[in-house]
């Protein structure tokens, strides 16, 4: 006998909406799994932020002190003092009225130039007219020493020469003055150096502005074994 069901006992036609209600059913409880689990606790008390303590940090506003400008100098003021017209004054410049003729002789005053003086004690090394040996040239100095100088023999034994260097003023009368060895070699040489600058003639001086002055020289006397 075969089995016959009516189209109102038919599940198969309402399959897919019992499918859709099934999905929104459990869609429904995965989102209330989700809000339930989420949800903080405390949750009431959001918004309660009038009750805390907030310090405020308070930025201090400086401002730039302009320092006052130093005061002006003191002005000095000038007293003037105010004379009367009937003082007399006692100090008064009188000129005469003269006239002057041909025959006015009129004096005029001389004024002598004061010439600096010279010290006779000071030494100069360079002046206007320097000192000359016998009215000549220096040459003729450096003769005179090669003519009268003595080798001497303890120096000659023993083989020692060199320059002996001698320095010497020459005095405002033209004498030789001051002699002494500045550079020496041998005692010996130094003697006879000394010796034949100090026989020495006079010389003619050297004059500063037309006066005798002391000159210096240093002159260098050669010993030399042939």
């Amino acid at each position: 006998m075969e089995i016959k069901k009516s189209d109102k006992a038919n599940l198969e036609k309402k399959k897919g909406i019992f499918l859709q209600i099934g999905y929104v059913v459990v869609l429904g409880i995965v989102l209330l799994a989700f809000e339930w689990g989420t949800r903080p606790k405390g949750s009431g008390s959001l918004g309660q932020i009038g009750d805390m303590d907030i310090e405020e940090e308070i930025i201090p506003i400086t401002r730039q002190q302009n320092e006052p400008p130093p005061p002006p100098p003191p002005q000095q003021t000038e007293v003037i003092n105010i004379v009367e017209d009937d003082v007399e004054i006692e100090d008064e410049l009188i000129l005469d009225d003269t006239e002057a003729d041909q025959d006015t002789e009129i004096e005029i005053m001389e004024f002598e130039e004061e010439e600096e003086e010279v010290e006779e004690t000071a030494v100069f090394f360079r002046v206007e007219d320097m000192p000359t040996f016998q009215g000549q040239s220096s040459d003729a100095f450096r003769t005179y020493i090669q003519q009268n100088l003595s080798y001497p023999v303890i120096a000659q034994e023993n083989g020692i020469s060199g320059r002996v260097y001698v320095q010497f003023d020459i005095g405002p009368d033209g004498n030789v003055i001051n002699a002494v060895v500045v550079r020496g070699v041998d005692p010996s040489l130094d003697k006879e150096a000394l010796r034949v600058v100090r026989s020495s003639p006079k010389w003619t001086p050297g004059k500063q502005r037309g006066r005798p002055v002391r000159v210096r020289f240093t002159f260098p006397i050669v010993f030399q074994l042939q």
